[in-house]
């Protein structure tokens, strides 16, 4: 009883912070860059336990944070692409390093510190394409709701999936990963997150928000459903692809910072995938519009 209580508080607590945080886009910058950061330090950590694994903490983490930055001066065209210049000497550092940290296998190190940024610091970073959107005649706004909705629509997922799974799950998902979960609780988690996705749209075209310097998305109802859909899908991935890497270091949880959750990638998980995937989803319906 006094771990869920701890695992409730600490939830409430994780949503009503990251959400508040998509209505101020210096809170919001500030706060993933604090994520992206810990999460990147919590994997290089759990990695440099792995035998003949010599990852360079610091220089993945600050490199990372600072891809974060970078991307999300880009995209709010606070900067040209230029930016991103000490961040590619960066990556060449690490794998030039390797010619003189005398590694036992300097293959696993710069592959584990190429994983921390493909992994973990270019999908947070990510966030920022969704959140700076560009409107004719060319300038650029910033939207919470895109963003925000993301994480409704994992939470929802996952909150379904558990109800539904617990209630009706017989057919497990991927049992070899994660026995715990089942088709029947990602159908599930997958229909109640096409309705807040319905819900969502009708919030982004009744301009409920406005008040709060959120403007209208231009998507549809559909488009809405479908990127709810891809949520779902690539969410539920995220978690597979995380408990798969957990076993194959032997742990449990990737880390104890968040009471009753474990670890930021524990938290985070289903997003690594998620943003990326949702990124290129909204992407296309630019192209194809």
């Amino acid at each position: 009883m006094k771990n869920f209580i701890i695992r409730a508080i600490t939830g409430i607590i994780f949503v009503v912070v990251l959400s508040a945080s998509f209505f101020d886009p210096l809170f919001m910058m500030a706060l993933f860059a604090i994520i992206t950061g810990m999460t990147i330090w919590e994997f290089t950590t759990l990695v440099n336990h792995k035998e003949k694994v010599q990852v360079n903490r610091f220089i993945c983490t600050a490199a990372g944070v600072f891809l974060f930055f970078a991307l999300t001066a880009f995209c709010a065209e606070f900067t040209t692409s230029s930016v991103f210049i000490p961040y590619l000497i960066t990556i060449i550092y690490l794998f030039i390093s390797g010619l003189f940290t005398k590694s036992a296998d300097p293959v696993n190190d710069w592959a584990y510190s190429m994983m921390s940024q493909m992994y973990i610091a270019l999908p947070l970073s990510c966030i920022s394409i969704l959140a700076f959107r560009s409107i004719p005649p060319g300038y650029i706004v910033y939207n919470a709701l895109l963003p925000l909705s993301l994480f409704v629509f994992l939470w929802m997922n996952d909150t379904g999936a558990y109800i539904t799974g617990s209630l009706l799950g017989r057919h497990k998902l991927f049992p070899r990963v994660s026995p715990g979960k089942s088709w029947e609780g990602s159908v599930g988690g997958a229909i109640i997150v096409l309705c807040v996705a319905i819900l969502m749209a009708w919030v982004d075209h009744t301009m409920l928000l406005a008040d709060l310097g959120v403007t209208e998305t231009g998507l549809s109802t559909l488009e809405w459903m479908g990127l709810g859909a891809v949520v779902v899908v690539f969410g539920t991935l995220g978690d597979l692809v995380e408990s798969l890497f957990k076993r194959t270091l032997s742990v449990k949880d990737s880390g104890k910072i968040l009471p009753g959750h474990g670890g930021m990638m524990d938290r985070f998980d289903s997003s690594l995938m998620a943003i990326p995937a949702a990124v290129v989803y909204l992407y296309t319906l630019t192209t194809i519009g």
